[in-house]
């Protein structure tokens, strides 16, 4: 342990923690531009852990752009600690600096050529060529923060600046569409009768039971209040039974970073044609089947999202994401 680590007091020391524990989640054990493998690099500023070749270019654009910190070499501020926290790292970064990446484009890999990496970055972050365009506007000094506190209008160019949230209340409406399961598990001695739970904070709702049926279509809609201070919406599947307790057939969680991002950029503007505004990336630690887009579709900000539900044997969901202003 280094002697800057032993002078950190209880404060900073739990913060270098969180810090530490960020860095173990699988997309941050890539780098957030090559997906090269065990990065050390971090900018602090932006919120990503990067390879050592990509590093020194995030370097070479300077420290008001990116603030380039080693986690094992470096000492680091308190501020720099919570600035790359805050944000969550890679995958959430790259939610919102790559929301706009042409689904066609090639990424530079762990091997790519020095001019072709550079190229990237600075068309990434300097340039934001690959932001969504209302964000663009926002001076590539800035950091981008993840959603959460009275802040995050001013952190993300949000139209809706003029609306203040008073704390603890709500920020928008969100409808959920559970549109159909695919190969659910059996429960039964041949099939399950399954429903669906959403759970957002302390709410709750909840789909008909779909009788004997492993590939139930439900296109039932649920609503939500999302709050200031939002986590992750929770899916579960159940088999119901009359007689005993109902049987547990999937769970999964869904992160509404992307949408809800996309929401407070656009939420009260009315855009002209259809676009892709943001993106939640597939992981190895989450439930989606593929990468979920963001787009707004006739003026109303939508996101699909295919899961294949865990802690099961098999089974997947298909739903559908709208986001609602407070007074719909």
């Amino acid at each position: 342990m280094s002697d800057w680590h032993n002078k950190l007091d209880k404060a900073a020391s739990g913060k270098w923690k969180k810090l530490q524990d960020l860095s173990m989640k699988s997309d941050n054990r890539i780098c957030a531009d090559c997906s090269g493998s065990d990065p050390k690099w971090v900018s602090a500023n932006i919120g990503v852990f990067l390879c050592l070749k990509c590093s020194d270019i995030h370097r070479s654009l300077g420290a008001d752009t990116s603030k380039v910190l080693s986690l094992t070499l470096d000492e680091w501020s308190e501020s720099d600690m919570e600035s790359v926290i805050e944000v969550g790292g890679n995958s959430y970064a790259n939610s919102i600096y790559e929301s706009f990446l042409p689904r066609d484009y090639s990424k530079p890999k762990p091997d790519a050529s020095n001019e072709d990496r550079t190229k990237f970055i600075r068309s990434k972050y300097v340039l934001q060529e690959f932001l969504t365009p209302s964000l663009r506007i926002v001076a590539s000094k800035s950091s981008f923060h993840s959603v959460d506190s009275s802040k995050s209008s001013s952190s993300f160019g949000s139209k809706n600046s003029n609306k203040s949230v008073e704390p603890g209340g709500f920020i928008g409406n969100l409808k959920v569409k559970v549109v159909q399961g695919t190969n659910l598990a059996i429960r039964d001695m041949l099939t399950s009768d399954p429903y669906v739970i959403l759970m957002l904070g302390q709410q709750k709702a909840q789909t008909t039971v779909k009788n004997s049926n492993l590939n139930p279509v439900w296109n039932e809609e649920l609503k939500f209040s999302v709050p200031q201070h939002f986590g992750t919406l929770k899916l579960q599947v159940y088999d119901h039974d009359y007689i005993s307790a109902d049987d547990i057939m999937g769970e999964a969680e869904i992160d509404l970073q992307a949408m809800i991002t996309a929401a407070l950029a656009y939420g009260d503007v009315d855009v002209r044609g259809n676009m892709q505004v943001g993106k939640w990336l597939k992981m190895n630690d989450n439930a989606l089947i593929e990468d979920s887009f963001v787009n707004i579709v006739d003026g109303k900000i939508r996101q699909e999202v295919h899961l294949k539900l865990q802690n099961v044997e098999c089974g997947e969901m298909e739903l559908q994401l709208e986001w609602l202003s407070l007074d719909e």
